[in-house]
């Protein structure tokens, strides 16, 4: 019966812990790190401050784990990109654009997880998390060096420019204020095209204003 009782509290409390995590992932995306106090992540999770810091012994920490599983989820759709059988320009292209669409659709996670004041152990772990992208892009640009399809390049540059590029052109479209908002499909287009210049593309011709044919 003991055994039986602890294996019942252990799965109370890994419930109680991704209810904490689920409700600070909803309230970053409505209103951002400022919208997820303590008080307010027990308030939407139904669960006490106490219990929040029995899991997370600070703030910064939840922050930190609700970010790091939202990139492992990102970082696992753009491998699965940079593994598809086709030319690395073209994966390239869709896996920034997979991003950019993504971002949009969540712009006030998208925000929070890209450009929003944080504590330095949040700004820590989302430079981390760069990095982490730097990794993916870096690999397909090399492919696409080594298949004679982009010019000889410093590659870890290559692939830093690109996620500094891809990730400062979404801060005013995924702002508060939606400064810069823009139609989602063009600011595809145009954030995608300026990367792929960026690292000697030949890009198709355009389709339209702002467009790039797919």
């Amino acid at each position: 019966m003991a055994y039986r009782r602890s294996e019942l509290m252990e799965k109370r409390l890994a419930g109680n812990r991704e209810r904490i995590l689920v409700a600070t992932r909803r309230l970053l995306a409505d209103g951002g790190y400022r919208s997820a106090s303590v008080t307010a992540v027990a308030a939407e999770a139904g669960v006490s401050t106490g219990l929040i810091y029995r899991h997370f012994p600070s703030k910064a920490e939840l922050f930190v784990e609700v970010l790091t599983a939202a990139v492992e989820h990102e970082l696992a759709i753009l491998t699965a990109i940079a593994a598809e059988p086709l030319p690395a320009v073209a994966r390239l292209q869709r896996a920034i654009a997979s991003f950019v669409r993504r971002a949009m659709a969540g712009p006030g996670l998208a925000h929070a997880f890209i450009a929003e004041p944080v504590d330095p152990q949040v700004d820590a772990e989302r430079i981390r998390c760069r990095r982490l992208f730097g990794d993916v892009f870096r690999q397909i640009v090399a492919e696409g060096v080594a298949a004679g399809e982009l010019p000889d390049q410093d590659l870890d540059v290559a692939a830093a420019c690109i996620v500094g590029a891809y990730t400062e052109a979404l801060v005013g479209p995924t702002a508060p204020s939606r400064e810069g908002l823009r139609d989602g499909g063009q600011l595809v287009g145009a954030i995608s095209g300026f990367c792929l210049r960026a690292v000697g593309a030949t890009l198709p011709p355009r389709t339209g204003p702002g467009r790039v044919a797919r």
